[in-house]
């Protein structure tokens, strides 16, 4: 199934001892649907899906990097199209 929304994964560095509190301020954020975990170069993955660039932005711009402390980076991966083996408008809403 194809949807149009926009989607994203937001890759993010922290302050290590701020991990868990980060976690939970970006899972709060609307649009973000998952947090995850990762090892590697970034600590978290961020994945978001809202329905304009300028959600996106204002996601990353005003709630991420402005309003949670201990957000050091981000690098945004912007999907160019989606495809879901289930229903992304019943889980998601109208996006």
């Amino acid at each position: 199934m194809r949807c149009n929304m926009v989607t994203a994964v937001i890759l993010v560095s922290v302050e290590r001892h701020l991990l868990n509190e980060i976690i939970d301020e970006i899972v709060k954020i609307p649009g973000i649907t998952e947090v995850h975990s990762v090892v590697g170069e970034y600590d978290l993955a961020a994945i978001a899906r809202v329905k304009s660039n300028q959600d996106l932005s204002a996601i990353i711009a005003d709630k991420m990097c402005r309003q949670i402390k201990g957000i050091t980076r981000t690098k945004t991966l912007i999907s160019l199209t989606s495809y879901f083996n289930y229903d992304a408008k019943a889980a998601y809403g109208d996006l």
